[in-house]
């Protein structure tokens, strides 16, 4: 039930996560951050089974510190990404496998690769796209993105972009999802958004 969007442009990565942690039909938090940095320009969202995610996630953003601090320099996006695969594919053969679903975002500044998106899910399968997500939310947020998406868009088009979409899986989707965290990834670093409301037309920042 959780949702996970993310969408590359030229310039920056724009993503969103939800804030709700549910256990069977209770809903345990309303804010809970769903994003891990893993490095100046390098961000990991997670989600799916709640210890699994925050185990999985630490252990490969401990791990990606410990290599910049041994080799001096960070992983670049597709680096990192693939680390990350490899990792998840090795549990996936052993008897503690995890059932975790990642969108990774980052912004290459040394090889000019630009922004860049990975699609993770617990099977261990990975691509680049220009945009995706993960959760039921995606049967909403994809068709949206695809009809509107364009690689050169501005900032301000890029947000406007996610709210379509935020609007439309707090219109359709029947379980409540009403906030979302929003960040930015570009060659400046990491830039935190305001809050996104999935409740009430228009849509609005809380």
């Amino acid at each position: 039930m959780e949702c996970l969007i993310g969408i590359a442009f030229k310039d920056f990565v724009i993503v969103a996560s939800d804030m709700s942690v549910a256990h069977s039909i209770v809903v345990v938090s309303k804010d809970a951050d769903k994003m891990y940095k893993l490095s100046d320009h390098l961000l990991m969202l997670v989600c799916g089974e709640p210890g699994d995610t925050v185990q999985f996630a630490e252990f490969i953003a401990k791990n990606i510190q410990l290599y910049k601090m041994r080799n001096g320099y960070e992983l670049s996006p597709t680096a990192a990404a693939n680390y990350t695969r490899r990792n998840l594919a090795d549990f996936l053969r052993s008897r503690t496998p995890y059932s975790v679903n990642i969108l990774m975002a980052g912004h290459d500044n040394d090889n000019d690769n630009g922004c860049e998106l990975y699609f993770i899910d617990y099977l261990a399968t990975m691509c680049k796209q220009p945009f995706a997500a993960h959760g039921y939310g995606s049967f909403f947020a994809l068709s949206i993105m695809d009809r509107y998406y364009r690689p050169d868009m501005s900032k301000e088009e890029g947000i406007d972009l996610i709210q379509k979409c935020l609007k439309e899986i707090g219109n359709r989707f029947l379980v409540s999802l009403p906030s979302f965290k929003v960040k930015i990834v570009d060659k400046e670093g990491i830039h935190n958004l305001p809050d996104m409301s999935t409740v009430g037309s228009p849509m609005v920042f809380k």
